[in-house]
């Protein structure tokens, strides 16, 4: 029993950072998941206040694709979190069993996943941990999106301790080579998995995790249609877009890579959907690249003169030496039981100590007597300096030091570090408040030394963001100590576009630190949306790019009965208000599809202009005077000839 509420009944998996149980709530009587942090980590309150407050954040999504959060406690050593119980099975397993996935099968889970991750987008946080196994199907059908032990407030996007958090195989370039995580990491590691769905293999493997970090660095995603033969243009390029290595040129988040999705996925046939493709060998479970790591960041590294086929990476260390990172050698257990790890950089090689001269003379026996008693009178005194002194650290003045700076002053000094929060109304927020021992204090070799770091007062105020644009409204918050929540967008035309409308709560509101803050975002002024289908490409063009809108021509063209080259659709319809700004998608016209006439000569009236419609032409029928029978005698366009589809074919009827 765990808290004297939660019967643990069973083990499901093993983390870097937690393990899962299933387990039964006696209070409520149902079953759950039981998240426990694994009791080192838990001595650390730093960490236990960032697990708690990325819990609670989590909690806030309530989406029907992410995992709920039902409870959040503590007792004695374990920290846990009480989550949905999904009965089901890992895309992970899915991919092992049937290697590739079908199209359809593929986007079908790929969809509802970035739907929650665009929840979470839209929210202010980024998971930065996605990969098939924190991708849940349950026996229902419904896929859930899990483990944000990683999710990071948006706004906070670089590490600052050099290590890198995630899944090698998963891992964005920017995270490798800077440290950064924003919503386009995650949209990367979703171009990822959606590859690895259509082709049962990773894009990048090795046999190291440095080897697949370096690939990620130097090498683009190829084409899944280069592994699966025949695989439709529109998926190459859904996972060119979401795997760009410049994150300029990604989409900005789940939300649009969503929309990418769809739109590609209305491009494709039944056929094309349907696609079974060949059975691809899934990676072996535990392999070097599959588990979440804790890792030195990485740079690029310089290849030396001669080498031409370098794959590894190399860690940097401030100096000019580098190494490679050594495998993991913990033999994973034989428990059925996935598992995640942390990835240790070795040190470097220590240089070898040159061996000392021999001399051919030996000393006299005065000189050694007066070494030795030297010797033996600094020993002496080196041990009654360390018994008195040399033991012990004093810990530096830390009063109102920004959390940073007292970390590298201790740091400095030899000392091991550990931080906790608490209120202060006198102490500006992440300033030092005290440390435990004291400033000055006499500290027996590395510590630790805890420091207390203000969280500010307990009540904030709402600064007035009105007219800020997002970017400074999110600066104002974050400076106050709240965070940017959901942020949604709404015509005005009071309030220039990109501006703050209002925020809830209001301005002056009074709300507990950490707090989300819910902005609306003007669009500006509606424009209306122009029916530009018939006109040329050129004309349509300059219509809606006068009109403040941007315009994209949609790769394909379709059969239309406008002329070839004209505007055949629009993604807009007539009518409709967007922002300026935004973007209009046109698809031009192959011209009309011709289709062959059907004979109706002799046919009966009614049955010859249902089989002329059914073959897609209109009828116009020109009765002969007298009419005198309702047989077809003769028709504009003879039977067996090809006309344009939509076009009319005249009949006439028989008469003297």
């Amino acid at each position: 029993m765990l808290d004297s509420r939660y019967r643990v009944d069973a083990r499901i998996a093993v983390g870097g950072m937690a393990t899962v149980y299933r387990a039964l709530d006696t209070r409520l009587d149902r079953v759950l998941a039981l998240k426990v942090m694994h009791p080192a980590l838990a001595a650390d309150a730093a960490f236990v206040e960032r697990f708690i407050r990325e819990a609670k954040s989590v909690a806030r999504l309530a989406h029907p694709n992410v995992v709920g959060v039902f409870d959040q406690g503590a007792q004695g050593a374990y920290v846990y979190l009480a989550m949905e119980y999904v009965e089901g099975c890992t895309l992970r397993d899915v991919l092992r069993e049937r290697g590739a996935l079908q199209p359809r099968a593929a986007l079908d889970i790929l969809e509802p996943v970035l739907a929650a991750l665009g929840a979470a987008h839209r929210a202010g946080f980024v998971h930065r941990d996605m990969k098939p196994e924190n991708v849940l199907i349950g026996d229902d059908g419904r896929v859930k999106v899990a483990d944000f032990g990683l999710v990071r407030v948006m706004g906070d996007v670089t590490n600052s301790t050099g290590t890198v958090l995630g899944t090698v195989s998963y891992l964005a370039p920017e995270q490798i080579e800077h440290g950064t995580s924003d919503t386009r990491v995650d949209v990367y590691a979703c171009g990822v998995v959606l590859h690895e769905m259509l082709t049962g293999g990773k894009p990048h493997a090795g046999d190291t995790p440095a080897q697949v970090l370096y690939l990620h660095l130097n090498a683009d995603v190829p084409a899944p249609s280069a592994a699966v033969p025949g695989l439709a243009l529109e998926l190459d390029e859904l996972v060119a877009a979401a795997t760009a290595r410049n994150p300029e040129i990604r989409p900005y988040d789940a939300v649009a890579l969503l929309a990418l999705t769809r739109e590609a996925r209305s491009r494709l046939s039944d056929a094309q959907l349907d696609a079974v493709p060949p059975k691809a060998k899934p990676v072996p479970e535990g392999g070097p690249d599959s588990r979440t790591t804790v890792i030195e960041r990485v740079l690029p590294p310089e290849e030396p003169d001669g080498a031409h086929s370098s794959h590894h990476a190399h860690a940097s260390h401030g100096s000019h030496g580098s190494e490679e990172p050594t495998r993991n050698t913990r033999t994973p257990k034989a428990d059925g039981v996935h598992r995640t790890s942390r990835l240790e950089m070795a040190p470097p090689d220590l240089p070898h100590a040159a061996a000392p001269r021999r001399t051919a003379r030996p000393p006299r026996r005065g000189l050694i007597a007066a070494v030795v008693a030297v010797l033996l009178v600094l020993g002496v005194g080196t041990g009654v300096w360390y018994i008195n002194s040399g033991q012990f650290t004093r810990v530096p003045s830390l009063l109102g030091q920004s959390e940073q700076e007292a970390k590298k002053r201790l740091a400095d000094a030899g000392l091991d570090v550990q931080v906790s929060t608490d209120f202060s109304d006198t102490f500006a927020r992440g300033t030092v408040m005290g440390s435990d021992p004291a400033s000055r204090a006499r500290v027996r070799g590395g510590g630790p030394v805890t420091l207390v770091v203000s969280r500010g007062p307990k009540v904030v105020k709402v600064p007035d963001l009105e007219g800020a644009t997002l970017a400074e409204a999110k600066r104002a918050l974050k400076q106050a100590g709240l965070a940017a929540g959901v942020v949604s967008r709404s015509f005005d035309d009071g309030v220039e576009q990109g501006a703050v409308i209002s925020s809830d709560p209001a301005a002056g509101a009074e709300v507990q630190p950490d707090a989300g803050i819910r902005l609306v975002v003007s669009k500006g002024s509606p424009l209306e949306m122009e029916d530009v289908t018939g006109e040329t490409q050129e004309d349509a063009t300059a219509r809606l790019t006068d009109a403040g809108l941007k315009v994209r021509i949609a790769p394909g063209r379709v059969n239309s009965p406008v002329d070839a080259g004209s505007v055949a659709k629009q993604s807009v319809a007539e009518g409709r208000q967007l922002a300026r700004g935004d973007t209009v998608t046109l698809t031009l016209s192959k011209g009309p599809r011709q289709v062959t006439v059907p004979d109706v000569e002799g046919r009966k009236l009614d049955e010859a202009k249902k089989a002329l419609e059914d073959a897609g032409f209109q009828v116009s029928v020109d009765r002969s005077f007298p009419f005198l029978d309702d047989t077809v005698s003769e028709q504009s366009v003879a039977g067996g000839d090809t006309a344009p589809e939509g076009s009319t074919i005249t009949i006439k009827t028989k008469g003297l």
